[in-house]
């Protein structure tokens, strides 16, 4: 029978009042293991009622204090590493290695956090203005919201979100994905056992109900989203229309740019990494390849070669390559975007439909696929499938390729294959892309820069990580100082701009 979760508020397990609920299933198997909350109004308010009530306490503890909670964190995360990732694993279908590594880039954004001492320091300057001083200082906001997709269950709201908002001072409510609760949940206890107190860290999951107490309550200061464009275009309007911080992370179509000069066997192993890692399941993967016409067809057939022979199957076999995508309903629609570039004309030449694992029948398993002779009139070549499917289109040569890149709608990231360092530098000036990868396949930053995505991958001024997520959840303040010696204690006469100038 599967587990009945409960969703996490001031340090503690909570067994919510709901009669509705989302399903988690382990998807290498196709059961139903636990179903997670969908929680009430009520229950939402709650929660952000704790955070607002904790933040005074919280934000008025010194950051060194704070930083220690982190590094507790830190090292809990290697602590409960295998654990973390089997709960990643069975929840979302990852294979091991890319579950770990999940959890692995939530110890990453933790330990970036932990050092909040040198990251909040401000700026200042001696006799800014003769015998004014002034300095700026970095301070909390209060309470803010995340609001996280299912493909990331550690590393986008533990990783991401998580450990720089609460470093910084602030309180946070985070939304999580119904169907991949349990990673998140886990960790916020261990938060507990890190030494985090009552209240500053609170994880549920509700429907589209609750998202308006959320985005909109008057206590919360700042969302962060990672979801669709369209959703995020909606959560971005609405909750800067109402004053809040916000930071949405949308939807991606990366494309890779293969010249004539890249090294054939090591460019075709990149690719096929990039674009059925993790199923496909991340806005960083490389579903897109422009290969210049000279070098295409030998791509094409390695990129078949390398596919065929991926292992698929169940995710916490460590000797899986490819494990399930996340839900039936999701292996439904990768099989209808498929059926769909049959239709637009694109040449199919690696068919993952139909996928079986042999003790695993019910599990929510798609081989790889490859299009070739994709065109940017057909719309598997332009809008994100977010599965193990692979599109190749053709181009002439340097500048017609990152034409058909650039006029993809998204850029959150982009890849050149070559070995020329003129191109290289030229892609560097003129992709869209916010993430650029020169022979690296899914060209993430460590998190000590930001995670920066472009056109309508991102809505907002400031990207997550990096200098930037430190600028989103702190607020700066200048102070200004000016000490009066004996012969001007007794002058009443003051300049308009009294030293500002």
């Amino acid at each position: 029978m599967a587990e009945v979760l409960k969703y996490y508020l001031n340090n503690k397990y909570v067994e919510s009042k709901t009669d509705k609920f989302y399903d988690v299933y382990n998807p290498s198997t196709g059961e139903l293991q636990a179903k997670m909350p969908r929680c009430t109004t009520d229950e939402v308010k709650a929660a952000v009622e704790s955070a607002h009530k904790a933040y005074a306490g919280w934000s008025a503890t010194p950051p060194i204090k704070r930083s220690q909670v982190l590094f507790n964190m830190r090292n809990l995360l290697d602590k409960h590493m295998d654990e973390l990732t089997m709960i990643c694993a069975k929840e979302h279908g990852k294979n091991w290695a890319e579950s770990q590594g999940d959890i692995l880039k939530a110890k990453e954004g933790t330990e970036h956090a932990s050092g909040i001492c040198n990251l909040m320091m401000g700026d200042s300057l001696m006799d800014a203005s003769k015998g004014y001083d002034t300095v700026l200082y970095r301070e909390p906001l209060g309470v803010f919201v995340g609001l996280t997709p299912f493909n990331f269950p550690a590393m986008i709201p533990m990783g991401w979100m998580a450990p720089l908002c609460i470093a910084c001072g602030n309180t946070m409510v985070l939304k999580v994905a119904g169907a991949t609760p349990m990673t998140a949940l886990r960790i916020a206890d261990l938060y507990r056992e890190a030494g985090l107190p009552e209240g500053v860290l609170n994880v549920l999951s509700c429907d589209r109900s609750g998202v308006p107490e959320l985005i909109q309550n008057p206590v919360v200061r700042g969302v962060s989203f990672v979801g669709s464009t369209s959703v995020g275009l909606h959560v971005y309007s609405t909750a800067a229309a109402a004053g809040k911080r916000v930071q949405c992370l949308t939807e991606a179509k990366n494309h890779a740019l293969v010249l004539n000069d890249a090294a054939l066997d090591r460019t075709a192993a990149g690719i096929i990494n990039a674009a059925y890692g993790c199923a496909g399941e991340r806005c960083m993967a490389l579903p897109t390849v422009v290969a210049e016409e000279g070098i295409a067809d030998k791509l094409v057939a390695k990129m078949i070669e390398l596919g065929k022979k991926l292992k698929i199957g169940p995710a916490y076999e460590k000797d899986t390559q490819l494990g399930p995508v996340y839900s039936a309903d999701h292996k439904k629609s990768v099989t209808e975007w498929i059926e769909k570039g049959v239709q637009e004309g694109a040449k199919l030449v690696l068919d993952g439909r139909d996928c079986t694992v042999k003790g695993f029948e019910k599990g929510f398993y798609m081989g790889p696929t490859i299009f070739d002779h994709v065109t940017e009139e057909m719309s598997v070549g332009r809008e994100e499938i977010f599965g193990p499917v692979l599109c190749v289109k053709r181009c002439k040569n340097f500048a017609h390729g990152l034409e058909i890149m650039n006029n993809s709608r998204f850029a959150n990231g982009s890849v050149i294959y070559t070995q020329n360092g003129y191109y290289a530098r030229e892609f560097v000036r003129y992709t869209d892309g916010g993430m650029v990868g020169i022979n690296v396949g899914i060209p993430v930053p460590v998190g000590y820069f930001p995670f920066a995505g472009h056109k309508q991958s991102f809505f907002g001024d400031l990207h997550c990580l990096g200098k930037d997520g430190i600028r989103f959840y702190t607020e700066s303040k200048c102070v200004t100082t000016h000490w009066f010696d004996e012969e001007e204690m007794k002058s009443t006469k003051v300049s308009t701009w009294d030293g500002t100038i």
